[in-house]
């Protein structure tokens, strides 16, 4: 049962933006797009909604208010913009101090920021799995393709990368292959990441002398300790799936319950398509005994 009557929507770059948008459209639940400039998709402009910059936050509040909404949903990719080129209005001039020392942290923080000011104002903050329900990775083998023991030994690797460099606000995401450390997302995304794996040359891909497996090597995806769990979570879609098959990887791993899957059906067929895994794992499988 939603715990909302109407939802604000602040769309980024990106499918999520819309599903969420369809789902709530279908299901007939009240809610309002706020098109954030230079990074909204095209298609979000046939839902009701206006169009603010990122830094105007005083503007981006006003319209919340306006509009009756109760709750926000921050949902999309907003790369990381340049502070010194924004045009913050009054409110988001106030705000920009607290923004640059979380900017010095890292962009878990910078989310953290935005979090505590929309809640400071009064408005429910959701994550994009509470407004559709049918984002959240599963559990177990999601595909007809079944990870292998050398597979599980690259996951638990990756996780304990990704864990590790936590305090650092890094990202989520991390490519193992044979125990070898091919790649831990940055600033640049998951799919940049994946190219970079994709550009490297085999000697440093962690292939054996004698190895005769085409395809190895996993990419896996979990949040960052101690993250806001409403906003950000790990995402994969069917251009995951393809850039790890363009990387040569085997398969993905996705926490289970702790990340999102966008078009779940359509990833899952690709990847069988592929010839590449699907996981949803849990915390517990990946303890390194």
């Amino acid at each position: 049962m939603r715990r909302w009557k109407k939802l604000g929507l602040i769309a980024g770059g990106g499918n999520l933006p819309l599903r969420l948008a369809q789902s709530c459209q279908n299901l007939e639940a009240p809610f309002y797009v706020i098109r954030l400039l230079s990074y909204a998709d095209e298609e979000m402009k046939v839902f009701d909604g206006a169009d603010c910059g990122i830094a105007e936050m005083g503007k981006l509040i006003k319209l919340l208010r306006d509009q009756n909404c109760d709750a926000v949903c921050m949902a999309g990719m907003v790369k990381r913009p340049n502070f010194a080129a924004l045009k913050p209005d009054w409110r988001g001039i106030a705000l920009m101090p607290k923004v640059l020392t979380a900017a010095r942290r890292g962009d878990g923080a910078l989310l953290d920021v935005m979090v505590e000011t929309f809640e400071a104002e009064g408005f429910i903050v959701v994550g994009a799995e509470e407004v559709e329900t049918g984002l959240t990775a599963g559990k177990g083998q999601l595909g007809t393709i079944a990870p292998s023991e050398r597979d599980f030994s690259d996951m638990r690797k990756a996780a304990q990368v990704v864990k590790s460099l936590g305090q650092f606000d890094v990202g989520q995401g991390a490519v193992v292959r044979n125990g070898l450390v091919l790649a831990i997302e940055a600033a640049e995304g998951t799919d940049q990441m994946l190219l970079r794996c994709a550009n490297l040359p085999e000697d440093v891909r962690g292939f054996e002398p004698g190895d005769d497996t085409a395809r190895c090597g996993v990419l896996l995806k979990q949040p960052k300790p101690g993250q806001e769990l409403r906003v950000d979570l790990p995402t994969i879609g069917t251009q995951t799936i393809r850039a790890v098959e363009a990387a040569g990887l085997s398969g993905v791993a996705i926490k289970s319950d702790g990340g999102l899957i966008i078009d779940q059906q359509e990833v899952f067929a690709l990847a069988d398509e592929l010839g590449l895994f699907v996981y949803g794992f849990e915390a517990s499988e990946l303890i390194d005994l």
